[in-house]
């Protein structure tokens, strides 16, 4: 019998082959959804693109998602306040056991939004957002778990950070705290992370993590809903498109042994019933899920464009120089068509609107957050079309056309 082959390290040193210290093949092979992963100088010489006080002003905004976490020790009380907040109010907090926590900082600052091409080893639609906290020292969210993927980037300062690895750890929640804390918590692991230390953790994995000094940490985590909000959604959709036509129906009756029974016939002409409503349409399925899962949560939201200019107006800008930005709020995917799609070889998908398009154009609209003339001109019209059709949706700002003082 061949000698078992050892488990995977629980810990590594990327600096020779960051982010992930391994080829992504082996990551997703070992780690993804499996096991976490401290990596030592993911990014190595890391430095923040942001400041506390930017992540503070941000906290301000009405349109930002954000919250604030106070731990009080002695009576080990949590309180969660949720904003926008008053730019006068950070002055006064206190030194310690505070954490401030922003969602969807890769919507509002540029620079924050650049790390997620170092995470193209994943699909971009299961990315949810960059998280940006702040914690003063002694600063925490308390143990708890996270029902989806997670990788935290420690940006500046230090952070300590427990998890409990073990297979089946305890996850019952305190019914004492607004917070889905953990009633217990008993880490197998103990680490101090630096800046460009990441720390990787798989759905499920119990974790605790403390300021050790003031420290910002960025966590990129993965959108993974819900078999409830799957059904649920998909349900609403075969609802809406459902044709009054497609009824229950018994040609084949017999005269039942009982009449109150609901008998094997009978739900098997409730299978063909709903059948008929093509649940199991793998075309009908895949537009559905590109449309939801393009579809954002979030306070801030895409509109259409006030002024909407002529479609020569906007090619000329193109050919002189403008360039169209993607709204960062903006979500898109494509998917292959299959024989039984409509002629077009591709679906392409932007925040729940689908289009059919030639592959290479919704391969190259997906990827671009912004195109210049020339990229513009590579579509086909089919994409340039859909191109227009969501800039004057929103999903789009043209910039440097004539006037424009850019």
């Amino acid at each position: 019998m061949s000698p078992r082959k050892p488990a995977p390290s629980f810990e590594i040193d990327a600096s020779k082959l960051p982010p992930l210290g391994m080829p992504p093949a082996q990551f997703l092979r070992d780690y993804w959804q499996k096991r976490p992963l401290l990596i030592r100088n993911a990014f190595p010489g890391f430095v923040s693109p942001i400041q506390p006080e930017d992540l503070a002003g941000l906290a301000c905004e009405e349109a930002a998602l954000s919250r604030i976490v106070v731990h009080d020790r002695p009576s080990d009380a949590w309180t969660l306040r949720s904003g926008p907040f008053q730019e006068e109010e950070f002055p006064g907090m206190p030194h310690h056991d505070w954490t401030l926590l922003v969602q969807d900082v890769d919507k509002w600052d540029e620079d924050v939004r650049a790390l997620l091409a170092h995470f193209d080893f994943l699909p971009r639609w299961r990315i949810d957002d960059i998280m940006v906290s702040f914690a003063a020292t002694g600063g925490s969210v308390g143990a708890h778990v996270d029902q989806y993927d997670v990788f935290l980037l420690q940006a500046q300062g230090e952070r300590r950070w427990q998890i409990d690895a073990r297979p089946n750890p305890p996850t019952a929640f305190r019914d004492d705290v607004e917070l889905k804390l953990l009633r217990e918590f008993n880490p197998t692991h103990d680490w101090v992370l630096q800046p460009g230390d990441m720390l990787y953790l798989p759905p499920g994995v119990p974790h605790h993590g403390v300021a050790v000094n003031p420290c910002l940490t960025f966590s990129v985590g993965m959108r993974a809903p819900s078999a409830a909000e799957l059904i649920g959604d998909y349900l609403d959709t075969l609802v809406a498109d459902a044709d009054e036509g497609l009824r229950y129906g018994d040609r084949d009756l017999t005269p039942p042994t009982d009449p109150y029974e609901i008998d094997t016939a009978a739900m098997g002409r409730v299978v063909e019933a709903l059948n008929a409503l093509r649940m199991n349409d793998p075309d009908k399925l895949a537009g559905w899920f590109g449309r939801f899962i393009t579809t954002y949560r979030s306070a801030g939201e895409v509109a259409p464009t006030p002024s909407a200019r002529s479609r020569i107006e906007i090619e000329w800008d193109l050919g002189h120089g403008a360039e169209l930005h993607r709204h960062p709020m903006s979500r898109l995917a494509w998917r292959k068509a299959t024989r039984s799609t409509k002629a077009g070889g591709a679906q392409l998908f932007c925040s729940g609107l689908e289009f059919t398009l030639p592959v290479k154009d919704a391969q190259r609209i997906a990827a671009a957050e912004t195109l210049d003339g020339t990229g513009y001109s590579a579509l086909g019209e089919a994409g340039r079309e859909a191109v227009l059709e969501l800039l004057a949706l929103g999903h789009y700002q043209l910039l440097g056309e004539a006037g424009d003082e850019d």
